[in-house]
């Protein structure tokens, strides 16, 4: 990190779509192979979206999803290898929890193996939220019944 100049934005263009998917593939076994087209969608879809960068070098991300008033999650947190350690993660996952859209009742996260980090920021294990549901394609597949949709008429 000799000679950095490490800034924050949450500008979504500025993003290098490359060097994003570089940045998974190297940081995140959950996030390797992500097409360059799909990670468009998904910062499209996400307010806000942080990333870090050391002069033009992406060291880092994070989005997230809120409903503004009730709930939020917090999505793709990385930092470069080569940057952890410094307090960079920290900062990043308290800018995206400062942004207006964020000030909700609870914010969600999934970590498989960085739950003393994110402990550090002040969340806390919830055991009672385990769900998911994988890949909703199996779904056209589910028998609807007889259900007819009738069009309410007004006088």
């Amino acid at each position: 990190m000799k000679n950095s100049q490490i800034h924050f934005s949450e500008r979504h263009a500025e993003i290098d779509l490359y060097q994003l998917q570089n940045l998974f593939n190297i940081t995140a076994f959950w996030a390797k192979g992500r097409s360059v087209e799909d990670l468009s969608i998904a910062i499209a879809n996400s307010e806000p979206v942080v990333s870090v960068w050391d002069r033009e070098r992406l060291i880092g991300f994070a989005r997230a999803n809120s409903d503004g008033i009730y709930r939020a999650t917090i999505w793709d947190v990385v930092i470069h290898p080569e940057y952890q350690g410094n307090g960079l993660g920290i900062k990043l996952v308290e800018t995206v929890l400062s942004h207006p859209r964020m000030q909700v009742e609870r914010v969600y996260l999934m970590t498989t193996y960085q739950r003393e980090f994110y402990k550090k920021i002040g969340f806390q294990t919830n055991s009672t939220t385990t769900m998911v549901l994988y890949n909703q394609s199996h779904l056209d597949s589910l028998p609807c019944g007889d259900v007819q949709l009738q069009e309410s008429l007004g006088a």
